[in-house]
């Protein structure tokens, strides 16, 4: 079918509605929905919360409560209309109830019970469907969702805070603060996009740091997971208040000893998660796994050396950001990223789709693994 100048436009204003819903979709796509008739917009939603109504459903319901017929009309939607029973009905079905003439679809749904039905219900009904309008775009605002799915597991974020030689704190463990006012509060602001974030248990005795969102447009704290093996983690550490709207996952090992599981087992708002051992460690593939029935998607992972390498040689890294700082600390001081054992290039990792900015002095380097 033949993509139009309109077709982009309205799915842009779909792709920036669904971006209302970063940080309380949880498992769900982030989803936004613009309904057309006669060039005018008489319909938009997007999908506001896990459990909720989709954006399909939010955006026919503002046309219809605005007095509007849909019996014609063209919907726009950054991703393809569910075609299943979940926790609300389908959205094709409701589509097709409505008398929609065309939908237009950013990319479709690599969700098995839905991956290519939706589309099939409509033409079968006899809508005009068209599809991949901004289809990158539409990829990326879903790049979690579609890790989630496809390789079974939460999508990670690393964010690191590093000089010019790669190093996140002096040899004395001082690193406030390297980066910029503008980068810490950027930093907040994924965050805050995230449903989880995840140290390692010697950044807590460290730093005894919050991690909850100080700044920015998205005021959810995320999931805490500390990863400590011997549950040394103190009871009073700030990770563990139960202030914060959101709980403390501790991801531990069955040898982390009887007194320091009964010590924290009945603390509000924690949770203790026992995990396989890896070498001493909590096994990072069966954490992964674990962490799924708490409707994580998504995590920022803030690390250490140690933890941030053994992250990246389980291969479950997706994302990186490192905010680079016009500074040199030299080689005596703490890298961001610990021993992976590579001894040729080949086997280095090379990231793809590398983006480059600066912020206010600092420099913003993305990629993808």
């Amino acid at each position: 079918m033949e993509i139009n100048f309109n077709d982009s436009f309205y799915m842009q204003r779909a792709i920036d509605l669904a971006k209302c819903g970063f940080g309380k979709t949880k498992t769900n796509p982030l989803v936004g929905c613009v309904i057309v008739k006669d060039d005018e917009i008489i319909g938009e939603g997007y999908h506001e919360e896990f459990g909720k109504n989709h954006a399909e459903v939010n955006a026919i319901e503002d046309a219809k409560s605005k007095g509007h017929s849909l019996e014609g009309a063209t919907l726009y939607v950054n991703l393809e209309p569910c075609a299943h029973y979940g926790k609300t009905p389908p959205c094709a079905n409701r589509i097709v109830e409505e008398k929609i003439a065309r939908v237009v679809i950013g990319t479709t749904d690599p969700f098995k019970e839905v991956s290519g039905r939706g589309v099939e219900i409509l033409e079968e009904n006899g809508i005009e469907v068209v599809e991949g309008v901004l289809e990158e775009e539409c990829l990326e605002l879903n790049e979690r969702f579609f890790t989630y799915v496809k390789k079974n597991r939460p999508y990670v974020v690393l964010k690191a805070g590093m000089t010019l030689d790669g190093k996140i704190a002096t040899s004395t463990g001082e690193s406030q603060w390297i980066t910029s006012d503008y980068s810490r509060k950027f930093s907040h602001e994924l965050r805050g996009k995230l449903d989880a974030i995840m140290v390692g248990i010697n950044t807590v005795l460290a730093d005894n740091p919050t991690l909850n969102v100080r700044y920015g447009d998205y005021p959810y704290n995320p999931i805490r997971i500390i990863l400590d093996s011997k549950l040394r983690i103190p009871e009073n550490s700030n990770v563990l208040r139960n202030d914060l709207d959101s709980i403390a996952i501790v991801a531990t090992t069955k040898n982390c000893g009887r007194n320091n599981y009964e010590r924290l087992i009945n603390k509000k708002n924690v949770e203790i998660l026992i995990c396989e051992e890896k070498n001493g460690q909590v096994d990072l593939i069966d954490l992964m796994n674990k962490l799924k029935d708490y409707d994580i998607s998504s995590i920022l992972l803030e690390g250490g050396a140690t933890l941030n390498a053994s992250m990246i040689k389980e291969k479950l890294v997706d994302k990186y950001y490192f905010f680079i700082a016009p500074m040199i600390i030299g080689n005596e001081g703490l890298s961001a990223i610990g021993d992976l054992n590579i001894e040729k290039l080949k086997e280095s990792i090379r990231l793809k789709n590398i983006k480059v900015e600066t912020m206010f002095g600092d420099i913003l380097v993305t990629g993808v693994d």
